[in-house]
């Protein structure tokens, strides 16, 4: 029963074994159908690990790639002595600053995949899964060994920009891959992008903690894209190419296209959704998206305009040490989050959205005045934004493919996506001056 290349090959297959496959396609839906299930659970959460892993240890990352990736005399496992401050942070600010805020990696790594939403869903059809998936682990691969082997931040920038496009183009590819099979894999799939935060925050900040450089940190996890590239193309099982055929009351069925094949999509087997079909699908699903999307603004607001500004002098820990820890505390709650779908749902996104804007206004107020006597208290609150930040995510998705007529849901996944890229770039436009602004206070 393994899922190999061959296999979702034959789902190009010539139409003439039609007949023979349907008389026995129930029969092996029955026998498999519980093995398929699980392969393909587990194949979802596989990639939605992978697929963020890059773009989380990227942002992690943040810090050491614009002070150069040189981590002060003990790897930051202690406070940093004014002789050894990083050479691109400004001293005259009541804040320890780098000159460049992390809200530049922050747009380095979401630009490029705000773009990739906002064309893919109109034209991404055209190119095959197989094709798209590999752009994806070639891309992720160069990114890391790009940030690794930099000398100044352009390069490391560039090596961030790479891992946007994999992150970008998985995510959309990903997300309308579920449309072909069993809704179950979109919670897998959620619950494997927070695994990706948790444990990209967290293997970064270990590895480092222990005393690898950030160069051999970030070599160390090249393997990550060889993972993706396996779970797709030797873990899934491909769907049935002919699915069940209940009376349809509307259009065609969605087209089962070869998932994993080089061939060009056979358009006649296709939906086709016109452009006014489009609009009125984006229209439908705004009540979710904007929601979406003012989560995101104010939660990487807090993470890539506010974390390197919650600094704690007296604290055990170094500036870049805190950042870390920092980032694997939302991480691990976006995960605990976003692998909850199957016990708690919510409907209302526009709740998530008022409780992270409030969020975010508290610790604005708190790096301003300064007024949180324990770096222990901002442990809880980022724990806090992450729970709502996982929350926000995968219940949007769970509602946008509830209510998708079949015949839209690939498109409808794929167009969902833009929202919190969209709500992230806009983040990091606004982190920059506000980290600027906090920066040249005396």
């Amino acid at each position: 029963m393994g899922s190999t290349g061959g296999e979702w090959q034959h789902l190009a297959g010539d139409s003439e074994e039609e007949d023979e496959d349907e008389t026995t396609l129930p029969e092996l839906e029955t026998t498999v159908d519980a093995h398929s299930k699980w392969r393909n659970n587990v194949g979802f959460w596989l990639l939605g690990l992978c697929n963020n892993f890059a773009y989380v240890v990227m942002l992690s990352a943040a810090h050491d790639i614009l002070s150069h990736q040189k981590v002060p005399g003990g790897n930051g496992t202690g406070p940093t002595p004014p002789s050894i401050l990083p050479e691109n942070s400004t001293n005259a600010s009541r804040y320890d600053c780098n000159t460049i805020s992390t809200g530049a990696v922050l747009l380095a790594d979401i630009l490029p995949t705000l773009l990739i939403k906002f064309s893919a869903p109109f034209c991404i059809h055209w190119f095959p899964y197989g094709l798209r998936v590999a752009i994806c682990v070639i891309s992720a691969l160069g990114s890391f060994l790009i940030v690794a082997f930099s000398t100044g931040p352009v390069q490391s920038l560039t090596g961030v920009v790479l891992a946007s496009i994999s992150s970008g183009l998985g995510e959309i590819t990903f997300l309308a891959l579920t449309s072909f099979f069993n809704s179950a894999v979109v919670s897998a799939w959620s619950s494997g992008t927070g695994g990706a935060g948790l444990f990209g925050a967290l293997s970064y900040l270990g590895l480092t903690q222990a005393g690898l450089s950030p160069q051999h940190t970030l070599l160390s996890m090249i393997v990550v894209p060889i993972i993706m590239l396996g779970s797709y193309f030797f873990l899934l099982v491909p769907p049935p190419r002919h699915p069940p055929r209940p009376v349809q009351t509307g259009g065609p069925s969605t087209a089962r296209e070869p998932l994993l094949g080089v061939t060009a999509v056979n358009k006649s087997q296709r939906y086709e959704l016109s452009l006014p079909e489009k609009g009125q699908v984006v229209r439908n699903l705004l009540k979710y998206l904007f929601p979406l999307a003012v989560v995101y603004f104010a939660e990487y607001f807090i993470n890539q305009g506010l974390f390197e500004l919650l600094y704690f002098r007296n604290a055990p820990l170094s500036h870049p040490q805190q950042y870390r820890w920092y980032q694997m505390l939302y991480q691990a709650g976006v995960f605990i989050s976003r692998s909850s779908a199957s016990c708690i749902r919510i409907r209302h996104i526009w709740i998530l959205a008022v409780l992270q804007c409030l969020n975010m206004v508290f610790l604005l107020a708190a790096v301003y005045f300064m007024f949180l006597p324990s770096i222990y208290l901002v442990f809880i609150l980022i724990l806090y934004e992450g729970l709502l930040g996982g929350a926000g995510y995968v219940n949007t998705f769970h509602c946008v493919s509830a209510e998708s007529q079949p015949e839209h849901r690939e498109f409808a996944m794929g167009v969902a996506c833009v929202a919190d890229t969209l709500g992230i770039s806009f983040s990091g436009a606004v982190a920059i001056p506000v980290h600027n602004y906090f920066c040249h206070l005396p």
